[in-house]
């Protein structure tokens, strides 16, 4: 990516849920990148299950597998938003699919040996039903940053319910203002980071 083509977001919607279910992993992801978008930055979504993505390790496991048209697309991004809901207290099956599939780029390297996603910025939303956003995004920080992305300051987003409750993001009449104020921060972090890591990549090996 050039220095003057418009910075780009991808969000990877790990609902279980295949389109057109509605999604609140994919409202409050959506919510993100409007905010991405006061920033100067064009989006695009996938929700992954409705995409073969095979098990494994690998950047591209084989005839079939839609994996690697999504990692075109995330090659292409500056800021990766993945968005995931709480289920048993743990991230969603898909998100960690995701994941381990995202683990394949520690061996696609640049010339300096780094991995290919290094300079590239990834944030995380978390909606549920219970407690738990703390921990999914705690996990998906780690092996987001184990893999080589770099995570801005307060680069979650999340909404939980009260415990035992029974409502969904998505059917909220209107977005809580802490969940919209801390998404406005997100993408102000995530945005300022991206340009300085595209004005100032990492140092070489």
């Amino acid at each position: 990516m050039t220095e003057t083509a418009s910075p780009r977001a991808l969000a990877l919607i790990c609902s279980l849920k295949p389109s057109p279910a509605p999604s609140s992993s994919e409202l409050l992801a959506s919510q993100v990148l409007a905010a991405l978008g006061e920033q100067g930055f064009t989006s695009e979504v996938v929700r992954v299950v409705d995409h073969d993505v095979k098990p494994g390790v690998e950047a591209d496991m084989g005839e079939g597998d839609a994996w690697p048209g999504i990692r075109e697309k995330l090659m292409a991004a500056d800021v990766l938003v993945v968005s995931t809901p709480t289920w048993v207290g743990h991230m969603s099956s898909v998100a960690q699919r995701v994941l381990e599939r995202l683990d394949g780029e520690l061996s696609e390297t640049d010339g300096s040996g780094r991995p290919l996603v290094t300079g590239k910025v990834a944030v995380v939303c978390v909606v549920g039903n219970e407690d738990g956003a703390h921990k999914i995004s705690a996990d998906l920080f780690q092996g987001l940053n184990d893999i080589g992305f770099t995570i801005p300051a307060q680069g979650v987003t999340y909404w939980n319910d009260e415990a035992m409750g029974g409502r969904d993001y998505k059917d909220l009449e209107e977005t809580p203002e802490a969940v919209a104020s801390t998404t406005r921060t997100l993408a102000e972090n995530a945005a300022h980071l991206a340009r300085t890591l595209r004005a100032q990549p990492y140092p070489g090996r």
